[in-house]
């Protein structure tokens, strides 16, 4: 009912909240609904009324207990942990917390501007909040520019091969927002960046005339100069401006004479010119390549990067620059048929520049959610509750995987699971990667009969060897299978693809298109011919490639929206983020139906807010085997973890790969397997444990040579992931419990310490670990900040150091720095061939004293359901660090295949225990039955 006020505003209150009509601003209507504690949904739009169809995302309905207050000025809803007001005059709406500090604020009212997709009309939207905050800002889903806390930075959110966009951002503040659209969004600068040429930049060559002066070479032959507006070859269509004389192969090439592809030498181009701006400020750049390429700023190296040609991809870098003062830039080149773009945005104002600030391209409304917790972990579990909690994973997912792209033939992959086993090296699933199927038949889902004879003998015997077995699966299909006709039938294809005839780099190149998932019978039809001619095989679990959806590489966002639509729920502009989602969802649902006592297991390349609730995992895409790819990891699995998202993990090793590492060449042969071998220590240490890449082959006994000091390391990594699966099966079991985060920025738990706030290579794993991944070569020792409120034990060499200051952590080829919490207590199981090879086996309880601590370590069966029904188990361990008491809690739960008894041998670690050993002898041994008991250290 519509109660009058003071403004000409009016009030009505709806199920679950308000809907106001503001005095003033483009916003006719603003809703706050409330969706729980501390839950607020905030819708704003142009419109008279609010329709808007049932979010992809939120899976959660309005409801909760909740106050309503009305003044001159404004309602206000309040739960117990926070408040939503909603400024009459203009619709503008603040969010508290309990205590009624201000969380979120909007600062400018909701823009809103015409735009069409598909010829139907929707709006442009954006929304700024908390202009010139100090706060910290995560989440955002997996990028790879090395960005710890997002504040002051730009991050567009459009699915591609290595970035995955989740409008989630989590504050130091403790609230998150969710911001509930699909089109492309940019979090940060409103305005896209635009080619350096196209903007305001002054842009002057060397010779002096307007544009980059850019020089061809054809080795060292100039071939080429000529000035140009911009440097533009960013995509497929833009190749056919690049100087047809400068090609190798042609006769410019060579000297006159042309011999049908033999040059002279190799394609190079050097671009140089001034850029002069007309505002003082940091400017904000993006150079998009790939091949090899350096970038100058004034003759100072910014860049030196190399990524593989048909994975290009943005590298950041800023300029603090003077208006009216030119910067020289040089740029340096390495066509090899790759791709490359310049791009630039102004300065913001401080004010601006330091706000939370989201903008989409297509929109019905603006739309978002504000959780309020009271720390980070609370507002993650905020966002669960209104998107689905993380599945619960089965066991065997958290031991070692081996991939390889890719294997060609039944005995090869058959070979490799036989070794592993012959050398007792740790393996918990062997992966079937692409192109498994005749050369013609993508999409058939069947096995090329000439070199996979037997594709159930040969699963059968993987399984028979305790490994489980995962293959490759795209949403892609050649128009000339029987499952694409069934598909095409129903209308469930995208036809762009096609009729643009762009083919793939399979053989003589094949037309080819994807199924649209947002058809509910498109998805049960995808999935029933996966079931019947895989499924059915026993594959245990699915790994769906190329997600984004990436239907040819290399297309522009115009071009791609094209090809990927018109889906059955609208226009792909609208809903161009979320294919991923809405595709792995349908295919968990279709593995219950398959199989409903078996927890699915479903590897992504990409996802959206709401994925971790349909059995995925996500990785990040075929990313470069270099040393800045590899660091570029680990911010990009903290803040793809910190926005909901528990389960991920990365190619061991990186996936493309230099030709200096295929070829093995001696000169660098010791760096590629350095390279690997950090990685793999990083990757012991990361959510899910799995090496894959291109060739040479990334099994442990053909990459590291026997008897080497490399394979001694992983096997040792390898075991020791073996070793912690009871810690780790327990931080990855509250996931879905507690709404746990595996993976953890520091600033989760030491929030306090702004130190924390932007490291970017160093996490916490699970409560315990602090994890310093080796990221340069040669490099035997590294940096690493111990955050304040903790001591902190050396994993490795043992010892005890203050928290809240900088050592230099000792970093052997052989070992990563790993530090230990005070107060942790670590249980630690004996090496396994595979998880739960001895479920009995005796568990050694580490206590790391020096602080009070617990642990509760989590128990079921590791594969099926039953866990939903209660059958798991939890035994409670308390430290008491005055009393030097350690109490073993009566085991709560129980499930079919426990161990009803248990030998625990307690080790208590002090400051001169030294590191870890796992023969290190027990202080104390306890035979466990499920009553309580206590251990003194005494």
């Amino acid at each position: 009912m519509a109660s009058a006020t003071a403004n000409a505003a009016e009030v009505d209150r709806v199920k679950g909240g308000v809907v106001v009509t503001p005095d003033t601003g483009q916003a006719k209507r603003v809703r706050v609904l409330v969706y729980g504690d501390g839950l607020f949904r905030v819708t704003a739009t142009p419109e008279t009324r609010i329709d808007l169809p049932d979010s992809l995302m939120v899976i959660a309905e309005p409801g909760g207990d909740f106050q309503i207050a009305q003044d001159e000025d404004s309602v206000t809803l309040t739960t117990a942990r926070g408040s939503a007001e909603i400024r009459l005059a203009d619709g503008f709406v603040t969010v508290r917390d309990a205590a009624g500090q201000v969380l979120l604020q909007q600062a400018r009212p909701a823009q809103f501007w015409d735009v069409t997709a598909d010829g139907k009309p929707f709006h442009g939207i954006s929304q700024q909040f908390n202009r010139g905050t100090t706060e910290g800002f995560y989440g955002l889903g997996q990028h790879q520019q090395g960005v710890m806390n997002y504040r002051g930075d730009d991050v567009e959110l459009a699915q591609h091969n290595m970035d995955i966009a989740v409008p989630f951002v989590v504050s130091t503040r403790n609230y998150g927002l969710l911001w509930d659209n699909y089109a492309i969004t940019r979090f940060g600068d409103p305005d896209p960046y635009t080619f350096v040429g196209e903007d305001k930049l002054k842009v002057v060559g060397s010779n002096g005339e307007p544009g980059f002066t850019a020089e061809y070479y054809l080795g060292d032959r100039l071939i080429v100069r000529r000035n140009e507006p911009k440097i533009n070859y960013q995509y497929i269509r833009d190749q056919k401006n690049y100087p047809a004389e400068a090609k190798a192969g042609t006769v410019a090439a060579t000297g006159g004479q042309n011999t049908a592809g033999n040059s002279t030498g190799k394609e190079r181009v050097v671009w140089r010119g001034s850029v002069t701006p007309d505002v003082t400020g940091t400017h904000k750049f993006q150079l998009y390549a790939s091949s090899y390429f350096k970038l100058y700023a004034d003759g100072k190296l910014v860049l030196d990067r190399w990524r593989q040609n048909w994975n290009p991809w943005y590298h950041d870098f800023e300029l603090k620059m003077a208006a009216g003062k030119p910067v020289d830039l040089r740029i340096e080149w390495e066509p090899n048929a790759g791709y490359i773009g310049l791009f630039h945005n102004d300065p913001l104002a401080p004010a601006d520049r330091n706000s939370l600030w989201m903008t989409s391209e297509a929109a019905r409304a603006v739309d978002y959610y504000v959780v309020a917790g009271e720390d980070m972990d609370g507002v993650i579990s905020g966002y669960r509750t209104l998107t689905g909690k993380a599945s619960m994973m089965p066991k065997w997912a958290y031991g070692f995987w081996q991939s390889r792209q890719r294997y060609e033939k039944q005995e090869q992959l058959l070979g490799v699971v036989r070794e592993y086993r012959r050398l007792s090296i740790p393996l918990d699933n062997i992966v079937q990667d692409w192109f498994y199927w005749r050369e013609d038949d993508w999409g058939s889902h069947r096995f090329d009969p000439a070199r996979f004879p037997d594709p159930k003998g040969m699963i059968d015997e993987v399984h028979r060897l305790n490994t489980r077995f995962m293959i490759s699966v795209w949403p892609k299909f050649y128009p000339t299978t029987d499952t694409y006709k069934e598909l095409e039938a129903q209308g469930h294809v995208y036809k762009g693809n096609i009729a643009a005839g762009n083919k793939d780099w399979v053989g003589p190149g094949y037309l080819n298109t994807f199924y649209d998932p947002y058809a509910e019978e498109a998805r049960e039809i995808y999935w029933r011919q996966m079931r019947d001619r895989l499924a059915v095989l026993g594959v245990d679990a699915w790994w769906m490639d190329a997600t984004e959806p990436d239907m040819h590489s290399n297309l522009s966002i115009e071009e791609r929206k094209a090809v990927m639509g018109p889906t059955a729920q609208g226009p792909a502009a609208l809903l161009f983020n979320s294919y991923p989602l809405v595709h792995a969802c349908g295919v968990h649902e279709g593995i219950l139906d398959h199989k409903p006592e078996v927890r699915p297991f479903i590897l992504t390349r990409s996802g959206y807010g709401g994925i971790q609730r349909c059995g995925s995992a996500l990785w990040s895409g075929d990313v470069a085997s270099r040393w800045d790819d590899f660091r570029e990891q680990i911010s990009a699995g903290i803040n793809i973890s910190m926005s909901g998202i528990p389960n991920w993990t990365h190619d061991i090793g990186g996936f493309a790969l230099e030709d200096r590492y295929t070829r093995q060449d001696p000169a660098h042969l010791d760096e590629w397997r350095e390279l690997n071998l950090r990685w793999f220590q990083f990757g012991a240490f990361s959510p899910l444990f799995r090496s894959h890449g291109e060739a040479p082959r990334r099994e442990i006994f053909e990459i590291a040579p026997e008897g080497s000091a490399m394979r001694r390391s992983m096997i040792w990594y390898d075991e020791l992931r073996y070793r912690l699966m009871p810690y780790i099966y327990t931080v990855a079991a509250d996931t879905h419990h507690k709404d746990g985060t595996m993976m953890r920025g520091l600033v989760m738990d030491f929030e306090a310490d702004p130190k924390t706030w932007d490291i970017a290579d160093q996490y916490m794993f699970g409560p315990a670990l602090l994890v310093a991944p080796v990221t340069a070569f040669k490099a035997r020792s590294r940096k690493v900040y111990l955050p304040a409120g903790a001591s902190w034990y050396d994993f490795n060499a043992g010892g005890l150091h203050k928290g809240g200051r900088e050592i230099t952590a000792s970093a052997p080829y052989e070992r990563m720095p790993l530090f230990v919490r005070a107060g942790s207590i670590v249980p630690v199981g004996p090496v396994m061939q595979y998880v739960d090879q001895k479920p009995d086996a005796p568990i050694t309880i580490h206590v790391y004293t020096g602080a009070d601590g617990g642990f509760s370590l989590y128990e079921d069966d590791g594969v099926t359901r039953a866990f939903r029904k209660g059958a798991s188990s939890r035994i409670p361990m308390r430290w008491d660090d005055k009393a030097g008491t350690l109490t073993i809690g009566a085991r709560e739960g129980r499930y079919e295949g426990m161990a009803e008894t248990r030998e625990f041998r307690v080790r208590f670690v002090g400051p001169s225990s030294g590191g870890f050993d796992p023969a290190a002898q027990a202080d104390r041994t306890v035979g466990y039955t499920g009553a309580p008991v206590t251990v003194s250290r005494r």
